[in-house]
């Protein structure tokens, strides 16, 4: 299903994305077209892509085809999915350690849907971070790796 999402494969373009979506919720799938789990969310993406696109845009970035964002949102597992709004990266509390994106697969639509509603409404009253409606039972579980250190 990946090939039904738009593709963003140069550092220029994420920038030029991030730059140019406004007043709408742009989604960053961080992840490589060939990985199983990556295959299963950009399902998910493109079944919800028509329903959400009044509130959100969805991009694919190949983690290999633009390493400086991998290295910046420290991408060490994939499919990692971020959020911007106007320009602003949103942050998401799981309940997990890391705020700055979703790792791994929604476990169904209507949990991407949902997520999408609140940080587009959160982001429209001008918050930074919302907390996620996401079942914690539908979270996947990872521990930080902290590369470098």
């Amino acid at each position: 299903m990946s090939f039904l999402l738009p593709k963003l494969s140069c550092k220029r373009e994420v920038d030029q994305a991030i730059k140019s979506v406004a007043e709408k919720v742009l989604v960053l799938r961080f992840g490589r077209d060939n990985d199983a789990v990556c295959l299963q969310l950009d399902d998910i993406l493109a079944k919800t892509a028509h329903d959400l696109s009044k509130m959100a845009v969805i991009y694919l970035v190949d983690v290999d085809k633009v390493p400086v964002y991998t290295q910046y949102f420290d991408i060490s597992y994939i499919p990692s999915t971020v959020f911007f709004f106007n320009g602003q990266h949103m942050k998401v509390d799981y309940g997990s350690p890391d705020h700055t994106k979703f790792v791994g697969s929604f476990k169904t639509k209507q949990d991407f849907i949902d997520l999408i509603e609140v940080i587009y409404r959160g982001a429209m009253r001008g918050k930074l971070i919302v907390r996620s409606p996401i079942d914690p039972n539908n979270i996947p579980k990872y521990d930080l790796l902290y590369q470098g250190i």
